[in-house]
């Protein structure tokens, strides 16, 4: 890890969820064990996937909408309180980094990139996972929506983000969803999607900068923006 953080090219931000870890088997089972406490039907790995990409709260309204439950405030506060007093107890108990992650952080870090992390998961919960997955040290920012005051998809959070991991040089987002998409286009930087995370829509259609099928690809995307933005 020499030199991880020396003769800068740039910063590459990444997405969590569904972009360098996949979480859904502790976020479902969380939220599987709130809707068993209300006495509702479980929601499953297959729709809490569907869910993520907005937040803690909005897992939480998306899975009373699923059970027609009308949202009231009271009630949701206190069944987004205890989603996550639930989900506390397992962030990482069966969450894993996709393959190819940490080999290829690895090799963006010695080639000269920042590394940053900019996700809808709050910074306690991102960074827990992180450590837990051995990956925190490639990160000098951890950012969820509670650092700045603002969440994704408001560019301030994306662009923030990269300017407490240094600033400086070319910005690129990486990420899995509509949201990560959205969020790099307002912010005015080149975007890097992945095919095997949790977007809801095809992500060719929202014109990414490239679409990649495999963590270990990124480098080669990384390089052919580097070049364009260069010429």
């Amino acid at each position: 890890m020499t030199g991880i953080f020396s003769e800068h090219k740039g910063t590459i931000v990444f997405d969590l969820d569904g972009t360098l870890v996949d979480s859904v088997p502790d976020l479902a089972g969380s939220l599987d064990c709130l809707m068993i406490e209300m006495g509702l039907e479980v929601i499953g790995v297959s729709a809490t996937r569907k869910l993520i990409g907005h937040g803690i709260p909005n897992l939480v309204r998306g899975a009373f909408a699923l059970r027609a439950v009308e949202w009231e405030d009271e009630q949701g506060k206190r069944a987004i309180k205890r989603f996550t007093e639930l989900y506390s107890r397992r962030l990482s108990q069966e969450t894993r980094a996709y393959p190819g992650v940490e080999q290829t952080l690895a090799f963006l870090a010695g080639d000269g990139w920042r590394l940053a992390v900019c996700t809808n998961k709050m910074e306690l919960y991102a960074k827990s996972i992180l450590r837990d997955l051995g990956l925190a040290h490639f990160f000098p920012v951890i950012a969820g929506p509670d650092t700045f005051g603002v969440g994704k998809p408001d560019p301030r959070h994306l662009l923030e983000t990269a300017r407490q991991a240094g600033g400086g040089g070319l910005i690129m987002f990486v990420g899995d969803s509509e949201v990560d998409i959205a969020t790099a286009k307002a912010a005015g930087v080149p975007v890097i999607a992945l095919s095997y995370g949790y977007a809801k829509t095809p992500l060719a259609a929202l014109l990414p900068d490239a679409l990649i099928d495999r963590f270990a690809d990124v480098p080669e995307a990384v390089s052919g923006i580097a070049k364009a933005h260069a010429s």
